[in-house]
């Protein structure tokens, strides 16, 4: 694999967990509405998850154009990466709800 698929991944893997690891909005933003209760609520981690493997997945579709031809995909290929970004959410996930305090 290139360094630009490498990175792909380590990327995918970093912004999978980063909704679990803090109680930011998308990592940085720390908007009072959001946190009132001091914790985020799992509907903002969900919609901060479907942001994030939209990011990843434009910045694929980038260093994909810019090495070369872009390959047209359908539906079934969108499932599948959404499918392995949730499960590279997973160790983010059990540490935010699964791990006792």
């Amino acid at each position: 694999m290139s360094a630009a698929g490498w990175f792909i991944v380590g990327l995918a893997v970093l912004l999978a967990n980063l909704p679990f690891l803090n109680q930011r909005v998308l990592g940085c933003l720390p908007l009072p509405w959001v946190l009132a209760a001091k914790r985020k609520r799992i509907g903002w981690r969900l919609l901060e998850l479907l942001v994030f493997y939209l990011v990843v997945g434009a910045l694929s579709f980038l260093l994909e154009a810019r090495a070369g031809n872009v390959f047209a995909q359908g539906w079934p290929f969108y499932t599948v990466t959404f499918c392995f970004f949730l499960v590279l959410a997973f160790p983010g996930f059990v540490f935010c709800y699964l791990m006792k305090r």
